[in-house]
């Protein structure tokens, strides 16, 4: 029998009030286990998905162009339609730019180049090997799947946030407004399910790796829009995969991960 979303905010609520509900944080973020099997995941059959991102070749085309490059953001949130309110209190973040300093606290450095320093960098969901965000979600909307992709299923979503309380990385958006009524311009591809053309107010959303382009043996649309443009700097593979184009970046090239001491071990690297 399910539970609607007032039935579950009133149950949420005598557990705070008995003592039940206050887990520890240093348990929330605790490594989690993660089964190894994997079998017939499209593309190259990858068990663990990964994304090296080159912050020097990005860097380099913000430069370039006079408003900066957001190629990558304009291409997965038209793939997700994903809606832009007008307001930034209720942005809705797939892809987004930060400065350095916000994106890695915990690497202060006052000497880093004046060419990292406050520029642009980009974020989405690090896709952790173990993910805070699917131990608390009380309706499994949030799940990981098999190749390591934390994914949603936004129809099983009953708006609690705790997932979103849960990340320690801020990759996830409450939808405040109607996504049927933006953008003007709908993928008709996205949601992939015919039975849930649309999804609803209320939920949380995030990144998904595109699980919907992977299925069909397809990189990420902010990847095939990086490429379109000759920057390369956005690379997808599987981590588990000796000789992947991913694990190639990082035997050559030192790399840094978000909050690495949280122990998630987030999927998303940088080279800076």
């Amino acid at each position: 029998m399910g539970v609607d979303r007032r039935e579950f905010l009133k149950i949420a609520g005598y557990a705070a009030l008995f003592g039940l509900g206050g887990k520890a944080a240093i348990d929330i973020l605790a490594p989690g286990e993660l089964e190894a099997s994997m079998q017939g995941i499209p593309l190259t059959q990858g068990k663990r998905w990964s994304m090296v991102i080159d912050m020097r070749k990005c860097l380099k085309q913000q430069e370039a162009g006079k408003d900066g490059c957001k190629e990558c953001i304009v291409a997965c949130h038209r793939e997700h339609n994903v809606p832009d309110w007008g307001n930034p209190k209720h942005a809705i973040k797939w892809i987004w730019q930060d400065k350095y300093e916000h994106v890695f606290p915990d690497t202060p450095n006052q000497f880093i180049d004046e060419g990292v320093r406050h520029k642009p960098f980009i974020l989405m969901c690090n896709h952790c090997l173990n993910p805070p965000c699917v131990r608390v979600c009380p309706t499994q909307a949030t799940f990981q799947r098999e190749d390591g992709i934390v994914s949603m299923d936004m129809h099983r979503c009953i708006g609690c946030r705790f997932c979103m309380a849960a990340c320690p990385y801020g990759s996830r958006s409450f939808n405040w407004g109607d996504p049927r009524k933006a953008p003007k311009e709908l993928n008709p591809d996205y949601p992939t399910n015919p039975a849930y053309p649309e999804r609803s107010m209320g939920v949380v959303e995030k990144c998904n790796f595109c699980v919907e382009l992977v299925a069909k043996g397809e990189f990420p649309a902010c990847v095939q829009a990086c490429d379109k443009i000759k920057v390369n700097a956005l690379n997808f593979g599987d981590l588990d995969a000796p000789e992947s184009n991913v694990r190639k970046l990082l035997r050559e090239h030192y790399t840094i991960r978000r909050k690495p001491a949280l122990g998630t071990e987030p999927n998303l690297f940088y080279i800076i």
